[in-house]
């Protein structure tokens, strides 16, 4: 994997255009945390693929972003619950940018605070759908990409999940959180199933992070409003998890496999 160069300021980083790079594919960055993972990748040496499913606007400023900087990027559409979109943003990946050396699986939902009761199948089945399905889908297709068995050179893979998988998220969302517990299983079994093939995959679990999910589930000002509960005392930043993740992508995690790492403030 790159190591690429020193972290820097916003204001004064440069990203060294000569740098060898692989790619690392994000999902979901067009904001929040995958917008903030894309840009520390970036400044690490990846190359970036910047995968957003509707705000093309927004996925596009993270790559200026990083352009400006003199790193390589390309937003690229896909929705992660549509097989075939998935497949078209690896093939993408495939002829448009460096080969491909990781994969954040960033692309997440939740929905409007309900009680299980209240909830429909449809939105069970988005919930998984994107959540669960995207993340196993992705992964299969960048394995396909990172494994000896397909004439890869190995990598890493780091799944998104959420403090919700070990809390239940009761009255609010338990669908949410059971499937990002799929995400904790998914993530020890593929990382036990090719170790040995020189891909390493981990997961990060956000805790109450300051970004926009909280307003697409309804509760614009929910991080602001659950922080005395943080033993921290404060919501985290989507830089803070993005950290975690380029740190689990990196070679400096190169002895760290089937590992979930809680960043919540010690919630």
């Amino acid at each position: 994997m790159p190591s690429g160069p020193t972290r820097a300021t916003a204001a004064t980083m440069t990203i060294d255009p000569r740098a060898r790079r692989r790619t690392v594919v994000v999902t979901g960055a067009s904001r929040g945390i995958g917008a903030a993972t894309a840009w520390l990748c970036a400044q690490q040496g990846w190359a970036v693929a910047v995968n957003y499913a509707r705000d093309r606007v927004a996925a596009d400023r993270v790559v200026d972003r990083i352009l400006a900087a003199g790193g390589t990027a390309r937003a690229i559409q896909a929705d992660v619950a549509d097989e075939a979109q998935v497949l078209r943003l690896f093939e993408s990946v495939d002829a448009e940018l460096p080969r491909l050396g990781g994969l954040v699986n960033n692309a997440g939902v939740v929905d409007v605070a309900a009680r299980v009761e209240q909830m429909s199948v449809a939105r069970i089945e988005r919930m998984f759908a994107i959540n669960v399905t995207g993340t196993i889908v992705c992964a299969r297709e960048a394995v396909k990409r990172l494994s000896p068995r397909h004439g890869g050179l190995g990598g890493a893979i780091v799944n998104v999940s959420s403090a919700a998988a070990r809390l239940g998220s009761p009255g609010q969302y338990v669908d949410y959180a059971a499937a990002k517990g799929a995400v904790d299983v998914f993530t020890l079994g593929l990382a036990r199933e090719v170790a040995a093939d020189g891909i390493r995959v981990n997961a990060v679990r956000p805790g109450i992070i300051d970004t926009e999910i909280h307003a697409s589930g309804g509760l614009p000002d929910r991080a602001r409003e659950l922080a005395p509960i943080v033993p921290m005392q404060r919501a985290g930043s989507a830089e803070e998890v993005a950290e975690a993740i380029v740190w689990l992508l990196s070679d400096a995690a190169s002895y760290t496999t089937g590992a979930v790492l809680d960043v919540t403030g010690g919630r």
